[in-house]
């Protein structure tokens, strides 16, 4: 936690989310790490330790991004390496990832599931706690640890590298698990070692190497036993999820968040409502992410899946679904992840709406009231932006401003 510093921010605006209006002239007032006061008194700055000038930027809360991975992609890295990369390797590559993310105004991700080889280290709960103590910058990282999956599932390295048999064998630790019993485990082990929520594969997906995309692949007693373990420890549940009986059988179990849902039907849409169950769509990938290099296998998949996500996502959000901002990079680039916020908004999310989903609705998720708004008691995660994001999200494409725990991390 910084010294108690007084630090003044002086902007042209400052955006208040659950008003929806930008408070034109308003100066915030940080403590140590905690907003103090937002007034439009600018003799405020008279009592500060430092006063920031921002005279062109409006201030809007630090965004959050509810699916990333940190551990993959990056510079010079594909989206796996299965063999190659050891736990070190993909330590200092999620460094850099975090570091570009932060500064792209992304203060707070949850690394949803790691699915690598790492005799059992959980690198993103390493990850988190490093950037805690003030190693290196980066986001507020909240781990899952090793996603779930069973054998021969969507995540499962081996299946989706196409490794023989015995060239890579994982764990129940790392998370391939079969069963009631070893879910269980899987759950518990990755609690033990730090993970702050849990990750899990309901079906199959755009980059699963066999069997159709929205298949179920854990059993509804296998999901129930993953969220019922978690829950008692008090931790949350995401699930990748695409097909319509996956996501059904993922709300009856009880689990919390549905990741993607692209293949989802109006029932489903409103089962979802009905539940207050989260939605994270992912959907700036159906556009921006380049297949062209992947199997035509996979490419078929993704024109099946791809269009049917772009009119699930408009009637969940016209339904009233809880929608939370994520990206799944790296399928889109690390420090692009506000690509997200104007696909929200050409499915149908007004601007406000689409920096909600990445602020209030996604503080929700994680159950921390202390992020996601710019106001008395808050955390002061902070980013500016030029001009009014409520009239143009393609501003949050540019970030010359960012603040996370009440210090600065970029000012240009």
């Amino acid at each position: 936690m910084p010294d108690q510093t007084v630090t003044v921010l002086q902007p042209k605006g400052v955006l208040d989310v659950d008003k929806g209006e930008v408070l034109d002239g308003a100066v915030v007032v940080i403590e140590g790490n905690r907003i103090t006061a937002v007034s439009d008194r600018r003799d405020a700055a008279s009592d500060a330790d430092q006063v920031i000038d921002l005279p062109e930027l409006t201030l809007v809360p630090g965004l959050m991004d509810m699916e990333v991975d940190l551990v993959l992609g990056g510079p010079g890295a594909g989206l796996t390496d299965p063999v190659r990369m050891d736990p070190v390797k993909m330590g200092l590559r999620a460094v850099a990832n975090a570091q570009r993310t932060l500064r792209a105004g992304f203060t707070t991700v949850r690394n949803l599931g790691l699915f690598i080889k790492t005799g059992g280290y959980l690198v993103d709960v390493a990850l988190s706690e490093a950037i805690a103590a003030g190693w290196f910058e980066g986001p507020r990282v909240i781990p899952a640890g090793h996603a779930i999956c069973p054998t021969g599932g969507h995540l499962d390295p081996s299946a989706q590298s196409g490794l023989a048999p015995g060239i890579m064998p994982m764990t129940v630790e790392e998370g391939i698990a079969d069963g009631v019993d070893e879910v269980r485990k899987a759950v518990r082990y990755q609690i033990t070692h730090g993970a702050q929520l849990i990750k899990c594969c309901a079906s199959g997906g755009v980059m699963t190497p066999t069997g159709p995309p929205g298949a179920q692949q854990y059993s509804t007693e296998e999901l129930a036993a993953i969220a019922d373990e978690a829950h008692r420890r008090g931790l949350r549940v995401a699930t990748h999820c695409h097909g319509d009986t996956a996501v059904n059988a993922a709300i009856d179990a009880g689990i919390d968040c549905i990741e993607h849902g692209m293949m989802i039907t109006d029932d489903t849409i409103q089962r979802l409502v009905d539940t207050g169950t989260f939605l994270v769509s992912t959907c700036a990938l159906t556009e921006n992410w380049d297949i062209s290099n992947q199997p035509k296998s996979l490419q078929a998949k993704a024109g099946e899946v791809f269009p049917k996500a772009k009119e699930s996502l408009s009637k969940a959000i016209e339904a009233g679904v809880k929608v939370a901002l994520g990206t799944d990079a790296p399928a889109i680039f690390h420090g692009r992840n506000a690509e997200e916020l104007d696909v929200l908004v050409k499915r149908g999310m007004t601007p406000l709406q689409a920096i909600r989903a990445g602020t209030t609705v996604a503080a929700d998720l994680i159950d921390s009231p202390e992020l996601g708004r710019i106001a008395p008691e808050m955390l002061a995660d902070i980013i500016g932006v030029h001009g009014n994001p409520l009239d143009d999200v393609t501003t949050f494409s540019r970030v010359p401003f960012v603040m996370k725990d009440g210090a600065v991390v970029k000012h240009r």
